[in-house]
């Protein structure tokens, strides 16, 4: 297939979104689908269309080329992955603005089949854990980004990498210092970016147990020195857990994202330059995210066969809604300051 199917309402009602979603070598069949909101159904055929798409297991991605949707479809994008419209607009979460909403339906479906596995994942995993707690939440994100470490396209990204040097020894990947009751932790690994290594990340979770055991810290700030805030997981250590267990629960019981949900009242990030992946998903635990103008935000993980595994799918869909995490994780694209200060994603820009 050269494009993404497109469905109308009735189309979705009848079932058409619901054939089998596994070829037969198990690997997912059109993915994403879009579906038309422009005519107005009735509310017979609203309703099965609700009740579709509340059990569905493809991506389903509205398309509206207008400004203005009719109270209908409306409700259905509420049950929908996201619903793609013409900008021109103050937009509420389920919608994404783009010039041209099938140009960027056909953008997301191309992202979905290079990365079926990936993309199917994505879906199911921010539709679960919405409404989990966020300790649930980040357990059901682990528990999926370790069975895409086992599949073919994070394999082939693996192999397509080649082989890269280990990240040095650093005596201070993060720097904690502490000015009356505010407990500042920088980021301190600018020669690789800030990337969020193992060195790095247990530098980290320290600093944020200190708040955690000390009531007299009335403040945390995380901010990053260097160029950028945070470039995301170090890539030379991707793959190189000693098995899949391990890798999860270093990942939920020796990671960052709880601690820092934890301390959220306390916590004020600061990001500047680049964030991307864990220098994403980490700052939408806090309390207030504030961002440099010309910051940037991108979440590449589906593209290397994965999902986001620092807490993106619970962070972000708490601060911008599944909708627009879905739109950002799959399409990879830089999200830039002012976007994601309208979005709610951060809080303000200085």
């Amino acid at each position: 297939m050269n494009g993404p199917v497109l469905l109308s309402v009735a189309d979705l009602a009848d079932g058409a979104a619901h054939a089998p979603v596994l070829g037969p070598d198990a690997a997912p069949v059109d993915p994403l689908v879009g579906v038309e909101l422009g005519a107005v159904p009735s509310t017979a055929v609203l309703s099965r269309a609700v009740e579709r798409a509340r059990s569905h297991d493809r991506l389903l991605v509205g398309v509206h080329e207008g400004t203005d949707l009719p109270e209908a479809a409306r409700t259905l994008s509420a049950y929908l992955d996201l619903t793609l419209i013409t900008s021109g607009r103050s937009l509420p979460r389920p919608y994404v603005g783009v010039e041209d909403p099938k140009a960027a339906l056909g953008r997301l479906w191309e992202a979905a089949a290079a990365n079926p596995r990936a993309a199917f994942v994505l879906g199911g995993v921010l539709r679960a854990s919405a409404a989990l707690p966020v300790a649930e939440a980040l357990d059901v994100e682990s528990f999926a980004y370790s069975t895409l470490l086992a599949g073919p396209e994070f394999s082939g990204w693996l192999a397509g990498r080649g082989t890269v040097n280990a990240p040095p020894e650093v005596t201070d990947p993060v720097l904690v210092s502490r000015d009356g009751d505010t407990l500042r932790l920088t980021l301190n690994r600018p020669e690789r970016r800030n990337a969020y290594g193992r060195l790095l990340r247990d530098a980290l979770v320290e600093g944020l147990a200190l708040a955690e055991a000390d009531p007299s810290v009335r403040r945390v700030l995380l901010d990053g020195a260097g160029p950028v805030f945070c470039s995301g997981g170090d890539l030379a250590e991707f793959g190189t857990a000693p098995d899949l267990t391990t890798a999860h629960l270093v990942r939920t019981r020796a990671g960052a994202a709880l601690p820092l949900h934890r301390l959220r009242d306390r916590v004020t990030v600061r990001v500047h330059g680049t964030c991307v992946g864990a220098g994403v998903e980490l700052p939408s635990f806090a309390r207030t995210l504030i961002a440099a103008p010309g910051t940037t935000f991108r979440l590449p993980e589906i593209a290397m066969g994965l999902i986001p595994g620092a807490g993106g799918t619970v962070g972000l869909p708490r601060r911008i809604g599944r909708w627009r995490t879905l739109y950002l994780a799959l399409t990879g694209l830089e999200l830039d300051a002012g976007t994601a200060l309208s979005w709610g994603l951060v809080d303000r820009l200085s």
